[in-house]
């Protein structure tokens, strides 16, 4: 699934990253929006990820 699709479906998206990651805020996946850098961003920050775990981990979650 590309992003543009991702930013489509955001209130899918949003179940399936907060099931991954439970610690983002809805706060925190509302203004990211489907912006792939800041959720890897975000989860970089939160789980103490380097940025290229972070995609990666956002690429097997939505392939």
């Amino acid at each position: 699934m590309n992003w543009d699709q991702i930013q489509g479906n955001w209130t899918q998206a949003k179940g399936k990253l907060r099931e991954q990651y439970g610690d983002l805020t809805d706060d925190e996946l509302e203004q990211a929006k489907g912006n792939d850098e800041q959720l890897a961003g975000l989860i970089q920050s939160k789980y103490g990820k380097s940025r290229e775990e972070a995609h990666r981990e956002l690429d097997r979650l939505f392939p």
